[in-house]
């Protein structure tokens, strides 16, 4: 990609959206298109196509998505099906309309079957069930992945679909009705610590095994491989390292300095018992991670008392 050349970011205000962003510009990209949910309804596809004939960016980052945790992909299943379909379907037709040069899909570790082999190659993909609590957002994505594939089958498309572990960083979501488990517990166990509590409840048994990735490092990467990467099957990114929701808890309750019990809810679902991605594939294009889970959290952790931490705390 040139320095010059009109970049259009889907999503720019999420964590994922909004690294990317910090990433190009920092690499000194200087044409980055935005649009707010509110100017642009990707759902709408006549606003959709209208954006992309007017704007006619000639790179797009796909990163515009309805996300959220257990209890959020559970309880909105009609929203995280329709409202990721349309938004994905929407935006990958327009840019083949627009002859975008090259598109980027971000795609999510939940698409793999729940029981896969660990850990989880790209071959995997549709070879059994999927974990039923998310599965309406799974197919969704897993949607997209097929809709990139097809674009470059027919129409020759470079449209590529990047396979993203689990996600924390700036500009989280911390509601803990609709949040990931990395800032559902940082929100736990700071407020913990604020109102003195003796203990925090973890949903489950704190088994179930988890990789970790911090956005910025996802946001580098995406950048090199749009930059290095052309084909047309997916490809995982992740540390390719995992840890208990019992370490991480712990962990969280360490960097936070909460200094009272740890209570496992065991009536609460666990999830798919492990998700750690196999990473053979981008490590051998060069690319690692750089930020330790550790030092990640911490800059969390600073992140949200600094944005969220006196609101939350009041409310």
């Amino acid at each position: 990609m040139e320095l010059n050349a009109k970049i259009y970011v889907a999503g720019h205000r999420g964590m994922v959206g909004s690294a990317i962003c910090r990433k190009l510009k920092e690499a000194g990209y200087n044409n980055i298109i935005t649009r707010t949910s509110s100017e642009l309804d990707l759902r709408n596809q006549e606003a959709v196509k209208a954006f992309f004939e007017t704007e006619k960016p000639e790179y797009v980052f796909l990163a515009a998505a309805k996300v959220g945790g257990i209890h959020a992909n559970n309880t909105y299943r009609a929203e995280f099906i329709y409202d990721n379909l349309m938004m994905e379907a929407n935006v990958i037709h327009s840019a083949y309309l627009a002859d975008v040069k090259k598109l980027m899909f971000l795609g999510s570790s939940c698409i793999y079957p729940k029981m896969a082999p660990q850990p989880l190659k790209e071959e995997y993909l549709l070879t059994g069930a999927l974990e039923q609590t998310n599965d309406p957002y799974a197919i969704a994505k897993i949607a997209g992945i097929k809709m990139c594939e097809s674009y470059r089958d027919q129409y020759n498309s470079n449209f590529i679909s990047v396979m993203p572990t689990n996600l924390y960083g700036y500009n989280d979501n911390y509601d803990l009705q609709n949040s990931h488990v990395l800032p559902a517990l940082i929100r736990k166990f700071h407020e913990a610590k604020e109102n003195s509590s003796p203990e925090v409840v973890v949903w489950g048994t704190g088994s179930p095994r988890r990789e970790f990735l911090f956005a910025d490092d996802l946001a580098e990467a995406c950048l090199f491989l749009m930059e290095n990467y052309n084909e047309r099957s997916l490809i995982n990114i992740g540390t390719g390292e995992d840890i208990t929701i019992k370490d991480l808890a712990l962990l969280v309750k360490e960097v936070t300095g909460f200094e009272g019990e740890l209570v496992f809810d065991t009536t609460k679902p666990d999830g798919t018992p492990r998700k750690l991605m196999d990473v053979t594939k981008l490590h051998k294009l060069g690319f690692k991670h750089k930020t330790e889970l550790r030092d990640g959290i911490a800059l969390a952790y600073e992140d949200f008392k600094k944005k969220h931490a006196a609101t939350v705390t009041t409310a």
